[in-house]
């Protein structure tokens, strides 16, 4: 039989049929992290910007047609596979090198360098605080579910 498992790998019991007991279905399903879902959603943003900024720079022709092609669909996948890393730590730093990449491209194509420093650098500042606000949301959800699990077992226990 499968077991269900949440983003942090631990196993929620149900289905497992380790217990030999019937599984509760009433009770609290584990929290999914915030911090995941925040950065996987800025990633598959930064995706799109990357690509579109590409089509920018290849219509000022600044730059040779191969080497955008390559940084930009080669950059719009890195962040989608950041994106669908991110169950591990390694997605979480090829997204940090990422933000630094998009940073320093801004150099490659002096037409474009304060719009894309600016992207470079917001889409930075956003990562950090996906990371961080993320972060503590998990840790409350988690002090909530541990309530709510000792709640659930208490309102079992009275029935």
């Amino acid at each position: 039989m499968s077991s269900d498992v949440t983003d942090d790998n631990t196993s929620t019991g149900v289905g497992s049929g380790t217990t030999g007991e019937a599984p509760d279905l009433d009770a609290p399903r584990p929290p999914r992290s915030a911090r995941r879902m925040f950065c996987s959603t800025l990633l598959a943003l930064e995706a799109f910007v990357v690509f579109f900024a590409a089509l920018a720079a290849y219509g000022l022709r600044a730059v040779d047609t191969g080497v955008i092609l390559g940084v930009g669909i080669g950059g719009a996948l890195a962040c989608i596979l950041a994106a669908g890393l991110l169950r591990s730590f390694v997605g979480y730093l090829l997204g940090t090198f990422i933000q630094g990449c998009l940073v320093a491209v801004a150099f490659l194509v002096p037409e474009m360098r304060d719009h894309m420093l600016a992207v470079g650098l917001t889409f930075a500042v956003l990562w950090i605080i996906c990371w961080r606000v993320g972060g503590r949301v998990d840790v409350e959800r988690a002090e909530r579910y541990e309530a709510e699990l000792e709640h659930h077992a208490r309102t079992r226990g009275d029935a």
